[in-house]
């Protein structure tokens, strides 16, 4: 059994990569609502969740811990591990570094979603979060639509991020929430619980990707955005279950249940697209056939001695 450590997953696939193999599973007919719905069990440090998948050749399963009190312990408040297995016989082929793997699914999933709803031109990025998945949305739209200047919002370290950014070779600034008026792109990476800015805010042209909740009683955005966006979710199940700022905004009467233009498989096939006029909206809460997906890539490549 191969164990793939996190350096060893960030040099067999780049985000960019990753955004092409989830959009040749959904073009080759992969049906995310088939996907098993994620399973929280409480834990005494936080919560423990289980995301299966099953894919022609393969079976897979992501356990993940989340730990509210981490940070302050200087350890990682989420951490994991994917177990990988042959479809056929059910052994263990691979174990993979979680963490790594989603900091790599989520922007390319959302990547997958700019490439179809953002203007060609869209060059100006607002990212709200100085982590691993902020870092990674920089990356992954980057690859996707010519981004060349990024606004950072942050809670901390953002002076460090920002430097980074320029060393990357992008105009970037640290800024307030009020920067998504200017944005062609908004990436929302955190973990916050209460919208980030003013969704009145974002122009008519932009998209804004919301990636950092799955829990019904927490969002990134407002009901003023929901309302007003094209409203594209990974699957509707999963999304009715999980997206808090989908939600949420029904609860509160913005929008109807039917307000969801589609589904990441709708616009991948062009059953979709975002309407003139309004700004486009993706909500992810990440999905099991998503790692299962870029995690068998992954080990082929390493168990072919990277060919």
């Amino acid at each position: 059994m191969l164990h793939i450590d996190a350096a060893a997953l960030a040099g067999s696939v780049t985000e960019a990569g990753a955004a092409d193999l989830i959009e040749r599973a959904l073009a080759g007919n992969l049906d995310p609502a088939a996907d098993p719905g994620r399973t929280a069990v409480e834990a005494t440090a936080g919560q423990l969740l289980l995301m299966p998948a099953v894919v022609p050749g393969y079976t897979g399963v992501k356990i993940a811990t989340v730990a509210p009190g981490n940070p302050a312990r200087g350890r990682p408040r989420i951490q994991g591990v994917y177990a990988l297995f042959d479809g056929p016989t059910l052994t263990p082929v691979a174990l993979l570094d979680a963490v790594a793997l989603t900091a790599v699914r989520t922007p390319a999933v959302s990547a997958v979603a700019v490439r179809h709803l953002a203007p060609a031109d869209a060059r100006r990025l607002v990212v709200f979060g100085t982590g691993p998945q902020a870092w990674g949305h920089i990356m992954a739209l980057r690859a996707v639509r010519p981004v060349d200047h990024v606004a950072v919002v942050g809670r901390g370290g953002t002076a460090r991020f920002v430097d980074r950014c320029r060393a990357a070779g992008l105009t970037a600034v640290a800024a307030g929430p009020d920067a998504v008026g200017d944005a062609d792109l908004v990436a929302c990476c955190t973990s916050a619980r209460e919208p980030l800015f003013p969704g009145r805010l974002v122009a008519d042209h932009a998209v804004v990707v919301a990636v950092g909740s799955h829990e019904p009683s927490a969002r990134e955005v407002d009901a003023d955005l929901v309302a007003r966006a094209t409203v594209v979710v990974e699957s509707r199940g999963a999304a009715e279950r999980e997206a808090g700022d989908l939600i949420l905004a029904r609860e509160s009467g913005a929008v109807r249940e039917d307000h969801v233009a589609g589904d990441l498989a709708d616009l991948v096939a062009g059953r979709i697209a975002p309407a003139p006029g309004r700004p486009a909206l993706f909500k992810s809460v990440g999905m099991a056939w998503e790692d299962l997906v870029v995690a068998v890539a992954v080990y082929e490549r390493i168990r072919d001695g990277g060919r």
